[in-house]
């Protein structure tokens, strides 16, 4: 049996180091006292404006919907090991009620990056307030 010391690192280890570096690289910050909330607000409208030119018959469905979560800009990359990040803003009625992140890790066969937007219909109203919870 090697013994094993403190410089090697297992795999394990090094993985959940990772994990943990992405939580608190996301926890880092909430925007309050800087310009983020007006930047992820017109990231929010641009993506919006977007969306209703590509895809119109979605302006029918953000009119009916409760609220939208939109992340208008995630940013997913990875070699073996790969997270992303993003922000954005929970709009209800048409205005910005809140701020939310995501963050996400992944591990496995993968190597590359990308950028997208995201937005999610709260077509209810439990919908909705169980997200808020």
């Amino acid at each position: 049996m090697k013994k094993m010391d403190s410089s090697q690192l297992s795999r394990r280890g090094f993985t959940l180091a990772m994990m943990a570096g992405l939580t608190v690289t996301a926890a880092c910050g909430n925007g309050v006292g800087s310009s983020g909330p007006a930047i992820i607000d017109a990231r929010a409208d641009a993506a919006l404006a977007e969306m209703y030119r590509q895809y119109p018959n979605t302006v029918e469905l953000s009119q009916e919907a409760n609220g939208m979560l939109v992340m208008p800009l995630v940013t997913e990359a990875g070699f073996i090991y790969g997270g992303a990040y993003g922000q954005g803003a929970l709009r209800v009625g048409g205005t910005t009620v809140d701020y939310y992140s995501t963050t996400k890790a992944t591990a496995g066969l993968q190597i590359g990056a990308q950028q997208y937007a995201h937005v999610l219909f709260f077509m209810t109203e439990e919908a909705l307030e169980d997200f808020r919870r």
